[in-house]
């Protein structure tokens, strides 16, 4: 089925029956369907086309055939569109002044019931990390198929084990923390927060300015939410972790995006971050180590952002999940301590340095010249104070976690688990006709490039979910971090050599024929 023929119809039928997307996404449960915004939108924008089942279920909607919408045939042969039982005249919700009413189920006969919508500030924003593609994946394992995944940064389901001290730690102090911490949290896990600042050298760390967090996520979205008012404009790496540009959108603001050049290792183009600073820019993103890529950036790098931070007195927000996952005898640098003189918030936790990425451990860390942030700080406060506290036992063993020996040090050097993976899925993905990728140094993902004219490849939630539906393989695209050309997919190299081995095999039987 043509993408664009099937868009183009689609829309042609919308419009002839006077229906919006969001029209479409509430009645689709009537039709034994259910579609998300994202869902339509990919199908009107000709991104992507939907099963067959779903496309009768689109066109018994609309009043058409499901040939013609699939442009198979060019004859509408149009019908009345099914309405559910009730009186079969005009369609009251068609005309209905609150655009939150539509028809009634059969129960409510002659009568009609709101419906409740999303709101409209989730209208873009994308989380396709777990998106259309995840969806599919999730019906074909209901269905009974085995799918090999490699989309999420998950240990766990890996064999990745939390350490033992960790987990007899928390067992122990688990009855003395039945009640709520300090909004911020505990002291003691602040405490170790801020000694682990100290030795990677941010400056002007206090215990007030360390909030713990049920994971960076909440922490990500709590700190854009007290920052950004409408118009407000953020820069944001491209590809990104994508819940940085939902949270800046969700916010009110607008995420720009800046080019991270794969020619240079991935590394950030300063010029390009230059020409997108305006007026409305507050604030600048990094994600160092990076996810999706692996790219670690180093001083000279930090040192170019700081000195364009410093020039338009922006804000820095850096990620620094995965700063104790760094191969090859690198040193991660925390970019505030390279800016005494500004303010910035720095991102860590435990979820993949420990392991526990279902403890949910994270924290913030305020630095630099906080006078000028004063205002910020305090609404950081007040939205801190409303969610009462993080995971209180997932606090408790910070302070063990950070002390002592780190388990994670055995997987990043030769002969540790995560460091073979990275040399053998590189090593792997390189060979592939059409193939072509950066090494990462740090994480575990990698980012490789597909030639797209040699696989004729215009759309990558396509070529996602083709290669899903014949391998049996799940990937996330390059679109889902923000990449504009469909050209890139992540990989995560978490699974054993053995699994990726048969991971790299699926991959290059499915391009040795693939065309788009």
């Amino acid at each position: 089925m043509a993408e664009g023929i099937f868009a183009q119809r689609l829309a042609e039928a919308m419009q002839q029956r006077h229906l919006k997307q969001i029209d479409i996404v509430r009645r689709a449960p009537e039709y034994g369907i259910h579609l998300g915004k994202s869902h339509v939108s990919q199908y009107v924008s000709g991104k992507t086309v939907p099963r067959p089942d779903t496309v009768r279920a689109l066109a018994e909607m609309l009043g058409v055939s499901d040939a013609w919408l699939s442009g198979e045939s060019d004859a509408m042969t149009a019908s009345k569109p099914r309405l559910a039982e009730g009186p079969q005249h005009a369609d009251p919700a068609a005309n209905h002044s609150d655009p939150s009413f539509t028809v009634a189920p059969a129960s409510t006969k002659g009568t009609t019931m709101r419906h409740f919508g999303k709101s409209s500030k989730l209208d873009n924003v994308l989380y396709d990390v777990r998106g259309p593609v995840v969806d599919e994946a999730a019906r074909m394992e209901a269905s009974g198929t085995h799918v090999l995944k490699l989309n999420i940064g998950n240990p766990a389901p890996f064999g990745f084990r939390t350490p033992d001290e960790v987990v007899y730690d928390m067992a122990q102090q688990l009855t003395d923390c039945e009640g709520y911490s300090d909004s911020k949290g505990l002291f003691s896990a602040r405490k170790a927060i801020m000694q682990y600042a100290q030795i990677k050298n941010i400056p002007n760390v206090s215990i007030d300015g360390i909030y713990t967090g049920n994971g960076v996520s909440e922490l990500i979205n709590l700190s854009m939410s007290a920052l950004l008012d409408n118009g407000d404009e953020v820069l944001v790496p491209s590809p990104d972790y994508p819940l940085w540009t939902a949270c800046v959108t969700l916010a009110g603001g607008t995420a720009v995006h800046y080019i991270c050049d794969e020619q240079s290792e991935w590394y950030p183009d300063i010029e390009d971050m230059r020409r997108k600073i305006t007026d409305h820019t507050k604030a600048i993103v990094i994600i160092n180590p990076n996810n999706p890529t692996g790219a670690l950036y180093p001083p000279e790098v930090l040192q170019q952002i700081v000195d364009l931070a410093r020039e338009h007195q922006l804000m820095i927000f850096s990620d620094e999940i995965y700063d104790r996952l760094v191969m090859d005898g690198l040193k991660h640098v925390s970019i505030a301590s390279m800016a005494p003189d500004l303010f910035c918030v720095t991102f860590s936790g435990l979820s993949k340095s420990h392991m526990i990425a279902g403890y949910r451990v994270g924290w913030m860390v305020l630095s630099g010249n906080k006078s000028i942030a004063k205002d910020y700080i305090e609404g950081l406060n007040m939205l801190t104070n409303m969610r009462i506290c993080s995971n209180v036992p997932a606090q408790s063993i910070i302070q063990t976690a950070l002390g002592g020996h780190q388990s994670v040090n055995d997987y990043i050097v030769p002969g540790g688990r995560i460091y073979e993976q990275r040399e053998y899925i590189y090593e792997a993905l390189n060979s592939i006709p059409g193939v072509s990728a950066v090494k990462p140094k740090a994480a575990f993902y990698i980012f490789p490039k597909l030639d797209i004219k040699r696989f004729g490849i215009k759309n990558d939630e396509k070529f996602a979910l083709d290669l899903l539906r014949e391998q049996k393989l799940l990937i996330v695209q390059g679109s889902g971090f923000n990449w504009q050309h469909p050209d890139h997919f992540r990989v995560v190299y978490l699974p054993r050599i053995e699994v990726l081995k048969d991971a790299a095999t699926k991959l290059g039987n499915f391009l040795s024929t693939y065309h788009q």
